[in-house]
């Protein structure tokens, strides 16, 4: 044979052998898309985190291969004919064939099967659980712009993304939306509120492109107060405690605090750590402080004969879970009472990350304390004199001490762990109330060995005297109070230094007092030594000021505040969740499937906030540009916006997620505006939001973008564009919640006065974001179009469309009101034309001209009105419930015109 004809051979059976090793090739079975779905589905509720039935589970790899209790593994990776799990799968006697009496398997799904455990049975990692990677672009040379006439121009990566899945599904994209129509879903999305006339014009006339539009939106001050709606719903934020008496709590400065850091783009890293640890960061700032109310919105429970330790545990752990959902998109609450049911996060691992939050002060008591004091400019200016004078006298350490105590009077304790009661009381499970020979124990006080006393407490007795004792009725007197009828006040008490913990011995001498009187009735103790520098000249002036700081009211915000290491707490695991039923102890520590915190970073709550925004933190930036997708478009790319966790919905555009996810990270560090300029600037947001009988055939959710998003406005915004539009709408920022116009009877309370008193000027019309929100009965026109009562963290507001939405539209105070002076505006722009005045009223409201159907239909409805009002004057008496007002009957036929047009549905819905 020739060297010729035995290379051809030789070729020909390399080629053969080659194709067929090919052609017998299986395609790998992917773990987390092809089997994990199947588990989760058919398997995992009977063995997983909540049961395993049979000593078998499928939540963790090693469990999955572990014996069963039958001595036996039900998977043996590489031999599915051996394996259990087959066998039982494919049984023909029902008592053994899984799942049981439940319909079998597909013969599709258990073919996967044991094709996964054939190729060796590997576990694979959930999508979203994979390190966020900068993605590759899909190849762009064939792509073009969607603008017609600019193809020469770039495309960019969000439309590259989006292009190329509207390709394979046969779709293209819609063309670019009326300018007009384009600018005012921008001003909605961004700001919250129509868009002036002013920028409309400058567009229009070519003084500003679109772009240019772009930038003036976000550097608006509405720019901020829109988002912080939005994220307010997510910190649960409200202007009352919740439960049952649900009374009202100063939260707004951490609301105004939001708006003031989305105005200033402050990156969302920062956003983040200030909110969860601002006042572990060093040396806080007030703001910073104000940040970390965020976990202080949880509700508080201050009715009488509540438990506070159970109501202060219910707090951490609702914590946690809201932690979790807001910035890892995970179902953590499940996880308190077992091991998560479909995801790999163990039951103790719940409470590992519960001991980041369990040793903040908080202890659900009735003035929620610790607070951050706000002081007037003159207060202000006293304490920094006080501050200077301490750290002239006793150095930097000193100073910062006294400076904290003043700034937020921590740390301190609450006077409902007194024990050991006689002749006194825990009064309404709040304060310590003593009568004539009265005592009781503080046990375990560390006084840190300062020479001095505050006791905030109020008495209605004259010549009471309260004496303190060191370990008990015949221990050492410490301290003797002299105590005098008085409102509530802090005192400073002359203190023996002692070291170490100490039981105190209170016991109360009130002669004066009434049998069974309260002569005395404590809210709070603390140990602050006392100011240096006596033997100075200036000293009482200093003292002085210290005496008038703790005792002013100034406004105050529940805040986060980190016990001192004497007064740390134990985290344990609570058995089935129930936290009387205490487990194991266990430390600070992360779920074991997400990123390790860094060595170098400190294990505690300040170390887990820079671990949530570690840049190798999977979720964090994959769940922030998801949500803000999810506010311009209507659809998160991954629709489960609570989670993403094995059962959530897959993303639509997984390469585009993580495109926009490293790009926050990295190119824009964490600038929410840039995020949202890139967005918004974007040929698939430009889109016409006009739907054919193609798209919507295909793709009737809109889940490739096939066209803009267009869907119904926020309840805040569907009130606030109402009152933008009749040029009702004030432009005041910040401040107390205001209590605008509602209808009568809404808002009942118990066990107080409380009521709705309706606000006067200006801030009858404020924006929405400052409405007064009572959990119990919440602002009805805003709860009608769904927004929540914010008692527990609300990702996702669900949009319905219901009647009483159309009803308050046209019949709340606050509408009407808007109608009569947009009515106002239409007659004064043509006062004898009423069709112009419709027309004009129309595009006023949504940017384009009116058609003729709608305008001859609202001009027999103004028709229709004026021949009424022409013949009942009747009619116009306190019409609309407009005060001090001559109303025409041409202005009165207007206003219901002006009514009909604000119950539009493309007025209610972004274009």
């Amino acid at each position: 044979m020739t060297r010729s004809r035995l290379a051809i051979l030789l070729s020909s059976v390399i080629g053969f052998t080659l194709l067929y090793f090919f052609w017998n090739q299986e395609e790998k079975v992917d773990f987390s898309t092809q089997i994990k779905p199947i588990l989760n589905t058919h398997c995992i509720t009977c063995h997983g985190g909540v049961k395993k039935n049979g000593g078998f589970s499928l939540l963790f790899e090693q469990e999955a291969l572990a014996n069963t209790e039958s001595g036996h593994p039900a998977i043996i990776p590489g031999d599915p004919n051996g394996s259990e799990l087959i066998k039982r799968l494919t049984a023909s006697d029902p008592e053994i064939r899984m799942p049981y009496q439940k319909p079998p398997l597909s013969e599709e799904e258990i073919n996967l099967l044991r094709k996964w455990i054939k190729q060796g049975a590997e576990w694979g990692e959930h999508w979203a659980y994979i390190p966020v990677s900068k993605p590759k672009l899909p190849n762009t040379a064939s792509q073009a712009s969607l603008v017609d006439g600019q193809v020469d121009q770039p495309i960019k990566p969000i439309d590259i993304f989006i292009q190329e899945k509207l390709a394979q599904l046969g779709l293209k994209p819609s063309p670019q939306a009326n300018l007009n129509l384009l600018l005012r879903r921008a001003a909605l999305d961004i700001t919250g509120l129509p868009p002036t006339t002013e920028l409309m014009k400058a567009v229009q006339s070519g003084q500003l492109d679109y772009e240019d539009a772009v930038e003036q939106l976000l550097n608006s001050p509405s720019y901020g107060e829109k988002w912080a709606a939005w994220w307010l719903d997510l910190a649960r934020y409200a202007d009352t405690k919740g439960y049952e008496r649900d009374v009202k709590r100063t939260m707004w400065p951490y609301r105004d605090w939001v708006i003031r850091a989305f105005n200033e783009d402050k990156p969302f890293n920062e956003f983040t750590v200030e909110q969860l640890a601002g006042d572990l960061l060093p040396d806080p700032t007030i703001a910073q402080l104000t940040a970390t109310a965020f976990h202080r919105n949880t509700m508080n429970n201050d009715e009488g004969g509540t438990n506070n330790e159970e109501y202060r545990v219910a707090a951490v752990l609702d914590r946690v879970s809201t932690t979790y959902e807001v910035w890892q998109s995970t179902t953590m609450a499940c996880v308190q009472c077992h091991s998560h049911p479909y995801d790999p996060i163990r039951h103790e691992e719940f409470y590992e990350s519960a001991a980041y939050f369990n040793n903040s002060r908080d202890e659900d008591t009735h003035d929620e304390e610790p607070k951050l004091r706000f002081y007037d400019p003159e207060d202000q200016m006293e304490l920094e004199k006080v501050v200077t004078w301490v750290k002239d006298e006793k150095g930097e350490n000193a100073a910062r001490q006294v400076k904290n105590f003043l700034t937020f009077q921590e740390p301190k304790y609450a006077s409902h762990i007194a024990e050991e009661y006689v002749n006194a009381e825990l009064i309404d499970t709040k304060w310590l109330g003593m009568q004539d020979n009265g005592s009781c124990y503080l046990r375990n006080i560390n006084t840190q060995g300062a020479d001095q006393l505050l006791m905030n407490y109020r008495s209605g007795v004259e010549g009471s005297t309260l004496t303190i004792r060191n370990g008990g009725p015949e221990g050492e007197i410490l301290s003797k109070i002299s105590i005098n009828s008085s409102g509530t006040k802090t005192r400073t008490i002359p203190f023996p230094r002692i070291e170490g913990m100490n039981d105190l011995y209170l016991e109360m001498d009130s002669p004066n007092a009434k049998p069974q009187q309260t002569a005395i009735t404590v809210v709070w103790f603390a140990f602050v030594p006392s100011l240096p520098g006596k033997e100075l000249s200036g000293f009482q002036a200093i003292q002085n000021s210290w005496d008038k700081l703790i005792n002013s009211n100034p406004t105050t915000l529940p805040i986060l505040i980190e016990n001192p290491a004497y007064m740390t707490r134990e985290t344990n695991v609570f058995e089935r969740g129930n936290w009387m039923i205490k487990g194991d102890r266990v430390n600070p520590s992360l779920p074991d499937n997400l990123n390790p915190i860094e060595t170098e970073i400190q294990n505690d709550r300040l170390g887990f906030a820079k671990w949530i925004v570690d840049k190798k933190n999977p979720l964090t930036a994959r769940t922030f540009v998801n949500r803000i997708w999810d506010q311009l478009f209507g659809r998160g790319i991954v629709s489960s916006l609570e989670d993403m966790g094995t059962q959530s919905d897959p993303p639509s555009h997984p390469e585009l997620l993580d495109y926009l996810a490293w790009t926050v990270m990295h190119d824009h560090d964490w600038s929410m505006k840039a995020l949202i300029r890139e967005i918004v600037t974007s040929e698939t947001y430009k889109q016409s939001s006009a739907i054919t009988p193609e798209i919507y055939s295909k793709d009737p959710q809109n889940k490739w973008y096939a066209r803009g998003p267009r869907f119904r406005l926020s309840a805040e915004q569907v009130r606030d564009q109402a009152l933008a539009v009749s040029d009702l709408l004030s432009k005041k920022m910040y401040g107390k919640p205001v209590m605008p116009p509602q209808p009568e009877g809404i808002w009942q309370t118990v066990y107080n006065g409380e009521s709705w008193v309706e606000a006067e000027g200006e801030d009858r019309y404020r924006r929405g974001v400052y409405t007064f929100l009572k959990r119990t009965s919440p602002y009805p026109s805003m709860a009608t179009f769904d927004a929540g009562s914010r008692e527990v963290c609300l990702s996702r507001r669900i949009v319905t469309n219901t009647p009483l939405q159309a009803l308050v539209t046209l019949n709340d105070p606050v509408f009407l009101e808007a109608a009569f002076h947009l009515a106002k505006e239409m007659v004064a722009e043509a006062p004898n034309d009423p069709k112009t005045s419709i027309a004009f009223g129309y595009k006023k409201l949504v940017w384009t001209e009116i058609s003729e159907s709608k305008l001859e239909a609202m001009a027999s409805l103004y028709a229709e009105g004026l021949e009424s009002f022409q013949a009942e004057p009747e009619l116009l008496s306190n019409f609309f419930g407009i005060q001090d007002e001559v109303v025409s009957p041409e202005q009165a036929a207007m206003s219901l015109v002006a009514n009909a047009l604000l119950n539009l549905d493309e007025f209610l819905t972004k274009p």
